[in-house]
């Protein structure tokens, strides 16, 4: 797998193929316009539908009550956010791609384009927030986490599903050879080839847990806790806003 981040948790990797600043911003949303239409079907294929499972366990780790107001940030094509209203949630989806929102056909949840560093919501506005595989597509990691903490009510709960790599053994490489080699030529063939070349490329972009943790902690959440899903194949990451936004 690419280097993850050590020391300063906001640093980015240094790689020629990585774009960083407004170039990484404006290759992400293209990227993502141009891989809307089958964005789901690849998802399906690509994780053999293991990612429904774990879109689950990302918003029943929110424990809010019926009603409760969520924001699904990155919400693309709204998995998260169909998940959320059958739990009895109230959603709003945010993404930066005007193609993922419009192949968004979720109903019941009002969507904003918009980038996570610079959400266009009141403080406090949301008793919830998730994400779902977004985390390294931010051009702005721990300007987004802030972002992320002040909509956020006091007592809020945040819920963040990422890409991560098994730890160790037989399950770590048959991962490598899939997510490195595989993904990419299934994207090729069903969507968008540079897309999802990039796709692998970009989890150096994640800072490693211990500074992501940091990062969360920075935004004004606490009780930041790691759970590796299917032996390591993906991480959920849940927090607990503590206090009004600084």
């Amino acid at each position: 797998m690419p280097a993850r981040t050590t020391g300063d948790p906001a640093r980015v990797p240094a790689a020629p193929d990585l774009p960083t600043g407004d170039a990484k911003t404006a290759r992400v949303r293209a990227m993502f316009d141009t891989i809307a239409p089958r964005y789901d079907l690849v998802n399906r294929l690509m994780t053999f539908g293991l990612d429904q499972g774990w879109r689950r366990a990302t918003i029943g780790a929110l424990g809010l009550p019926a009603g409760a107001v969520v924001l699904d940030l990155a919400c693309g094509t709204g998995d998260l956010s169909a998940l959320a209203q059958r739990q009895g949630y109230l959603t709003v989806g945010a993404d930066l791609s005007w193609g993922m929102l419009a192949a968004n056909h979720r109903t019941g949840s009002a969507v904003a384009q918009c980038d996570a560093g610079s959400l266009p919501f009141a403080s406090g506005s949301f008793d919830g927030v998730v994400c779902g595989y977004a985390l390294r597509n931010f051009t702005d990691l721990a300007g987004s986490l802030a972002e992320a903490g002040r909509v956020l009510r006091p007592g809020g709960r945040i819920a963040v599903l990422e890409v991560a790599a098994p730890p160790s053994g037989l399950l770590r490489l048959g991962y490598r050879i899939w997510f490195e080699h595989a993904v990419p030529l299934l994207g090729g063939v069903l969507s968008d080839r540079d897309a999802y070349r990039y796709l692998p490329r970009s989890t150096a972009y994640l800072p490693d847990h211990q500074a992501l943790r940091e990062l969360f902690h920075q935004a004004g959440l606490a009780t930041v806790n790691r759970r590796l899903l299917n032996g390591g194949l993906s991480q959920l990451i849940t927090a607990t806003r503590t206090g009004l936004p600084a």
